[in-house]
């Protein structure tokens, strides 16, 4: 029997290998912080990017997409600054946020899905 985490982290790999194939760099996954966790870390080109992966067996619960909300958008940015501080990122580096949606087999790429909130 699968658990959430075990079928989200099959999710963020199936993501990874589709954003490798699109020529994304990935630099981390799962990158964990006290307000909150970042799915997918990039470079794509000189760009830094900030992956949100969601995913739904179906879209009888809606598009996994409408899942990312001002609260987690906000964590996300948080976090993303706090991988750019602890990595001696600097503050005006090119960065974007992605998601990725992900209904049964098919993968949605939303490039700059949201813009940053601190």
């Amino acid at each position: 029997m699968y658990n959430k985490r075990t079928i989200g982290s099959e999710k963020e790999q199936k993501a990874a290998a589709y954003l490798t194939s699109a020529g994304y760099r990935i630099l981390a996954a799962n990158f964990f912080t006290r307000s909150g966790e970042i799915d997918l870390i990039a470079r794509e080109g000189e760009v830094l990017v900030f992956i949100e992966v969601k995913y739904r067996k179906d879209l009888q619960s809606g598009s996994p997409l409408e899942a990312v909300d001002s609260r987690k958008i906000r964590n996300i940015c948080k976090a993303a600054r706090y991988y750019m501080y602890i990595n001696h990122i600097p503050e005006d580096t090119p960065c974007r946020f992605d998601a990725v949606g992900i209904v049964e087999e098919e993968i949605t790429l939303i490039r700059n899905a949201f813009d940053a909130q601190f």
